[in-house]
């Protein structure tokens, strides 16, 4: 979740304290005393944006605490419109804006049927589950046990909106995370999909493209918060406080006439 703090006062001075990956810009205008608060989001996928304001003498058109999704590769995006309630007299205005990658009024669609995200007739073991012990605590992700240099496939179709394949480095810790290589593709009814751990330079695809399901992706590593090779694997809604809600996935299978949740432990195929 990125944070970005602006103060307007009399003057309309501002100061803003932002730092994330998310490519979101948060800006003013003026056309005499009325002053436009606009939005560019850079992103391929939507973001979400929570907007808190303050004043004195000051009126905003969009209330306080408000959430707004802005559509991705948008640019001036109007979030608010403000005015000053008495022109005569001083007047001073300050504002937050939290945003998201996604669209947090995303439902998703917990009967999807997925596909498993590696090479036809392969077999691979899942050797970390829902709630895992190492790095999947209250979280519905998937840890697949390839090895380095294996193939990635969609599971699902739907746009590719960030693509980080630079590391080459990997350690025990969750320090270790922001050297994550992953790939995140954006589905139809706003999910969000992550593979996670590929190797470097191990993504054969990038921002803004369309992918099929089924369709190379990348290559597995070793990168990131990780023991060893294996492909981490999540759908997922943002929330604007910053934290995951985790989708359950049911996948087809070898083996099984119906769908299933994947079992840590057990080793899983497909033919088609």
């Amino acid at each position: 979740m990125t944070k970005l703090f602006l103060f307007i006062s009399v003057v309309f001075s501002f100061t803003v304290f932002a730092q994330d990956s998310i490519k979101l810009k948060v800006y003013r205008e003026n056309v005499g005393k009325t002053y436009y608060l606009y939005a560019d989001n850079l992103e391929h996928a939507p973001v979400s944006v929570e907007y808190s304001y303050s004043a004195d003498n000051m009126t905003s058109t969009l209330p306080d605490k408000s959430v707004v999704v802005v559509p991705g590769l948008t640019r001036k995006f109007l979030l608010s419109e403000l005015k000053s309630a008495n022109p005569e007299l001083k007047s001073k205005f300050s504002y937050s804006a939290e945003y998201v990658l996604g669209d947090v009024f995303a439902t998703g669609e917990n009967e999807f049927l997925y596909q498993l995200p590696f090479e036809k007739n392969r077999a691979y073991r899942v050797y970390q589950g829902y709630n895992g012990k190492f790095s999947h605590q209250n979280a519905y992700s998937v840890d697949f046990s390839l090895q380095a240099g294996d193939k990635i496939y969609a599971a699902r179709s739907g746009k590719v909106v960030t693509v980080v394949a630079l590391h080459n480095k990997n350690c025990l810790t969750k320090d270790c995370a922001v050297y994550n290589n992953k790939i995140i593709i954006l589905h139809t009814d706003g999910t969000l999909a992550e593979y996670v751990h590929l190797k470097q330079n191990g993504a054969t695809v990038k921002p803004g493209d369309e992918v099929a399901v089924g369709q190379q992706i990348g290559f597995s590593g070793n990168t990131g918060w990780s023991k060893g090779p294996h492909l981490h694997f999540s759908v997922f809604i943002n929330r604007i406080n910053g934290e995951r809600q985790y989708i359950k996935t049911r996948f087809k299978t070898d083996g099984n006439k119906a769908p299933v949740y994947l079992s840590e432990g057990s080793t899983y195929s497909r033919s088609f």
